[in-house]
């Protein structure tokens, strides 16, 4: 048995991957990772000596490129899905096991292909919107709103059954009639499956019972980082007192190109220091002074344990490893799942949530000062003793257990 793990996403759906390859590998279990070809991916990826295969586009290039419009998507996602199912269908034989993560079309795809093969699929789900629950609403995509007479939580998601069909219809009914499959009518539900993977925390995630699928949830796959942190950013945080990090990770933030100057005024309002993190969207400290340190890549274990408060995108990585490290966070929700780790955070007293995606000075001062305050701080830490980090070694066994 060899397994094929498939997923086309930023560094926060690639990294969980790499966590269950390299328990997979210590348990003797031969492991291909299928991701995008981006060059930091590849870097990452070829460092832990996991063996992967490029499919697709950049991400990169997709995400800070110019952004989809309603008739783009279906046949942008046929390309992908496409892809994704030639690349699995090249590495599965019968016997073995997929498990697909990211975007929706690519983990069609890769579906597709181990139905094809005869192989075990699994949809490992990284975030919760991603399945229906009478308990959450479902993402709603922009260019197909759904009636704003319709808040019945079930009603919703029948209607978020045509919405997947028209977006994504073709990308998988393509992927399987190359595939020499049939087609099907319900695209969510079928590439869901009836007991889908959830690779989230239960004390930041709990999901409820009641729902339909019989999901098993994992806990979040987390990959040990044991590199150190830059000399001068060591230096910078031995000088005084912790810092508020400010990073948007994969966030290009076109709406808000001034997001740099906001952080560093909000946190200086709040008599702190800052270690901004430059991301996708290129933040930087134009004034250049002494209170203020720009990192690229960091090792987010080492680094956020040492900060005072974390203001970040909400990213399901992201807010975990901010809620590992007990440190209080500030979550500026900009897509998908992120509003709903940001109302979690809020939720659980961990933090704040940002109210919209764009911050003020003003705004974004009031959430620090609400991270920054005891309560906050006490919670934070009590929150990270109960994060579960086994989640990686849960789904190998799931993998290995049939």
């Amino acid at each position: 048995m060899q397994v094929i793990l498939s997923t086309y996403g930023s560094r926060g759906d690639v990294q969980p991957l790499a966590a269950l390859a390299l328990r997979l590998r210590a348990h003797g279990v031969p492991v291909t990772v299928c991701a995008p070809p981006d060059e930091e991916h590849a870097r990452f990826l070829g460092a832990l000596g996991v063996e992967t295969v490029p499919v697709g586009e950049s991400v990169r290039a997709l995400v800070t490129g110019k952004l989809p419009v309603k008739g783009d998507i279906p046949s942008r996602a046929a390309v992908l899905a496409g892809r994704f199912q030639e690349a699995v269908s090249s590495l599965a034989g019968p016997g073995d096991v997929v498990v697909a993560t990211g975007l929706f079309p690519t983990v069609a795809g890769a579906q597709a292909a181990a139905e094809r093969a005869g192989a075990r699929f699994h949809h490992a789900a990284l975030q919760p919107t991603a399945l229906p629950s009478p308990h959450h609403r479902p993402f709603e995509y922009p260019m197909l709103p759904y009636p704003p007479e319709v808040t019945d939580v079930r009603e919703l998601w029948d209607l978020n059954i045509a919405t997947m069909n028209t977006l994504f219809g073709e990308a998988v009914n393509g992927a399987r009639a190359a595939a020499g499959l049939p087609a099907v009518d319900n695209v969510r539900d079928h590439v869901n499956g009836r007991s889908p993977w959830l690779a989230t925390d239960p004390v930041l995630d709990p999901w409820p019972q009641g729902s339909e699928l019989a999901v098993r949830q994992t806990g979040a796959w987390l990959l040990p980082d044991e590199r150190p942190l830059p000399d001068g950013l060591s230096a910078f945080l031995d000088a005084g007192e912790a810092p508020v990090y400010v990073g948007y990770g994969s966030m290009p933030l076109p709406g808000a190109p001034d997001a740099a100057e906001v952080a560093l005024a909000a946190v200086r309002a709040q008599g702190r220091r800052i270690v901004l993190a430059r991301g996708w969207a290129g933040l930087t400290g134009a004034d250049e002074a002494a209170d203020c340190f720009v990192v690229g890549e960091v090792n987010q274990q080492a680094l956020f344990p040492r900060c005072a408060a974390l203001v970040h995108h909400g990213g399901a990585g992201t807010t975990t490893a901010a809620t590992i490290a007990g440190t209080p966070q500030v979550v500026v929700p900009q897509i998908v799942d992120q509003p709903y780790w940001a109302r979690r955070v809020a939720e659980l007293g961990i933090g704040a949530a940002h109210d919209g995606p764009t911050a003020t000075v003003d705004s974004l001062a009031a959430a620090l000062g609400t991270a920054l305050a005891a309560p906050a701080r006490d919670r934070a830490r009590e929150a990270a003793a109960l994060v579960r980090t086994d989640g990686a070694e849960a789904a190998a066994r799931l993998v290995l257990e049939r």
